[in-house]
């Protein structure tokens, strides 16, 4: 029988790694914060080893020191696991909704999160049956400003966070219809929190057009957004409707209820 490449009693080949994994788990066995003390016993490190490796991962938010000389568990891992959480899920709530609008319109699909000030494709639904397309690869990442799920980010953010985003990156051109200005962003994202819907009118690359819908969890939260990509002249209208039940059906999965306010736009 050929063995599983994943041995998960396998060790990392770098030690301090081996013992931040240790201490970790030490932690997370534990609801209160627990000792340096104890987790020196239980790890079998010496206490200024384990030390110096809390430190680091409390530099990181990876870990809290409560108090001095006790440790806990911290809340950057509780960030990760639940973008983590929201990814896996909306990528398995998505697929179906995703090849059925994709049926219907004869055109790419694309899932994608954000990621800081990128978003990142996560999944999409095409055909290399149905001819010239436009298709996102999987893992690929462009700037919110001249993405219509972006933009969906960023007309979630209240107007400060928008502000900060456009000093922060410069607001950099693809194209000759990027949006390079503060103001005008700020238009677009207007548009998107009355419409609930955004759109990207060759402005990450010239000839390719699209339109996205939000995707909502159950506490109203905008975590995905679900596009259309197509060659300027075959962006069709008459899309959008398909493209906001695809993308409401799956919120309702993910534990979204109908009426509910969200990030969006404050309102249903």
């Amino acid at each position: 029988m050929k063995k599983n490449p994943v041995d998960m009693h396998a060790k990392p080949n770098v030690q301090v790694l081996e013992r931040m994994f240790q201490l970790i788990d030490v932690l997370a066995s534990k609801e209160e914060s627990v000792s340096l003390k104890e987790i020196s016993e239980r790890t079998g490190l010496h206490p200024s080893t384990a030390h110096r490796i809390l430190n680091d991962l409390t530099i990181g938010r990876f870990v809290d020191r409560p108090e001095s000389g006790s440790y806990r568990l911290g809340m950057r891992l509780l960030e990760l696991g639940n973008l983590v959480k929201a990814r896996l899920s909306v990528r398995d709530a998505a697929m179906a909704p995703m090849r059925q609008l994709h049926k219907l319109i004869q055109q790419p699909v694309n899932l994608s999160v954000r990621q800081g000030d990128e978003i990142v494709y996560v999944e999409r639904a095409y055909s290399e049956r149905s001819g010239m397309q436009v298709v996102r690869a999987i893992g690929g990442h462009a700037p919110l400003h001249l993405t219509s799920t972006g933009k969906l980010f960023l007309a979630a953010d209240d107007p400060q966070r928008v502000r900060a985003y456009a000093t922060r990156t410069g607001l950099p051109g693809h194209t000759r219809n990027s949006i390079t200005q503060l103001a005008t962003l700020e238009r677009e994202l207007g548009k998107a929190r009355q419409y609930g819907v955004a759109r990207d009118n060759e402005e990450l690359e010239l000839g390719v057009r699209c339109m996205a819908a939000g995707v909502f969890d159950d506490q109203g939260q905008l975590v995905a957004g679900l596009s259309i990509s197509a060659p300027a002249d075959r962006l069709d209208d008459g899309w959008l409707p398909k493209l906001q039940a695809a993308a409401h059906e799956i919120s309702l999965a993910l534990g979204y209820t109908t009426g509910q306010r969200t990030s969006l736009s404050g309102t249903a």
